[in-house]
């Protein structure tokens, strides 16, 4: 039977392909459909997807990393949009995360007024407090907390006039205990388990502005969630000499507080991490990925490469220092041997309400998921 498995392996690879990136698209799907509200702060979004991801660790035969649960709960503040979202420019009605988004640091406001022309993108009511800026593209964020002024951006392309007269009627509520968890499970090791190679990726996304709008998160971050899920399914099947964990972390879209937080409470003693591997915008790939980290650690990264070049799964892999810009910085900060790889090339949507799982090409996605077995292999010393 083993022999006629090879067989049709070798003679029909495609369809193996086709399984994983199927598994890949229905993922994708998955995360970004609008029962998880863009895996953020309001409809429970983030909550509902912390749960369904734990599901899929218990499915895929992962234990918790600690305690009897998947879960690592911490806290933060976050200032939300979670009803009332509105705004006419010159008595045209605008379309929330089409036309314009709120700054998300910004009060809520309901008021009527006129602008006063600051510069050739800038307009302000002083008296209310309120900021209008003319922006070539729209991308949103997340923050802690609400200023004392509010603010919106217009996409230049939805309007042909100079702004003057507004009316804006706009919630927030600032949640300064939103209750967040990583998740955490792991593969035990069969020769060494308490070495650890990690596999991460974050969860949240930027959530919803307002209560018809929300941001899907298809490249950020559902694609690197949907490959780490597909490497849990691989090694929660054939366990690794040493043990392979896999977190997921919130909060990343709010200053990285997520992976912060478990460097602070590690489950595990961080000198036990051989290397960790960080996955974010995992979606494109056709002009290769980017290495961040990799002038920090030479020899792994001449191992990527050299694996790469071998099998010829990526055009490129670039190098790229030392960045603050993903959840592997504070592990690499504190001594651990870490990398966050991002695909290059595609699609240009990020941070709005474009990042959609049905314009997200995957075409590199059994690419990344063969060369991260490759690598894990090596760097646990397999022939």
């Amino acid at each position: 039977m083993k022999r006629y498995f090879l067989l049709f392996v070798f003679f029909f690879p495609g369809l193996i392909y086709g399984q994983d990136l199927a598994f890949g698209k229905q993922m994708l799907q998955q995360l970004t459909s609008e029962d998880f509200w863009g895996r953020g702060y309001t409809k429970e979004g983030m909550h509902k997807a912390a749960a369904f991801l734990a599901d899929r660790f218990a499915e895929y035969g992962l234990k918790p990393l600690a305690g009897d649960d998947y879960f690592q709960h911490f806290n933060y503040s976050v200032n939300t949009f979670p009803a009332k979202m509105k705004l006419r420019l010159n008595n045209k009605e605008l379309i929330p995360g089409i036309d314009f988004i709120v700054a998300p640091e910004s009060k809520g406001l309901r008021v009527k007024g006129k602008l006063v022309q600051m510069d050739s993108v800038s307009f302000v009511d002083k008296e209310n407090r309120f900021i209008l800026k003319i922006e070539n593209k729209l991308t949103w964020s997340v923050a802690p907390d609400a200023e004392d002024y509010s603010m919106v951006s217009i996409n230049k392309s939805s309007i042909n006039f100079i702004p003057s007269a507004y009316s804006v009627d706009i919630d927030n509520s600032v949640n300064s205990d939103f209750n967040a968890s990583n998740i955490c499970g792991f593969v035990k090791g069969t020769e060494r388990p308490d070495s650890f190679l990690f596999i991460t990726a974050h969860y949240d996304h930027l959530g919803g502005m307002g209560k018809d709008t929300y941001f899907p998160g298809a490249n950020d971050n559902a694609s690197g969630i949907s490959l780490l899920l597909n490497l849990c399914r691989y090694y929660g099947l054939h366990p690794q000499r040493y043990s392979m964990a896999f977190i997921l972390f919130a909060g990343e879209e709010i200053g990285l507080l997520g992976s912060k937080y478990f460097t602070e409470h590690p489950p595990v003693a961080l000198s036990h991490i051989r290397f960790l591997t960080n996955t974010d915008l995992a979606g494109t790939g056709e002009e290769g990925i980017t290495v961040v980290n990799a002038t920090e650690f030479p020899k792994e990264f001449n191992l990527m490469t050299a694996l790469n070049d071998s099998a010829k799964w990526l055009t490129n892999i670039y190098s790229r220092g030392k960045a603050p810009n993903s959840d592997h910085y504070y592990f690499s900060e504190k001594g651990v041997p870490a990398f966050f790889f991002y695909t290059m090339g595609g699609i240009k949507a990020y941070h709005d309400v474009f990042d959609k799982a049905e314009t997200l090409p995957l075409n590199k996605y059994e690419a990344l998921f063969q060369l991260m077995l490759a690598f894990n292999k090596s760097l646990m010393g397999n022939k």
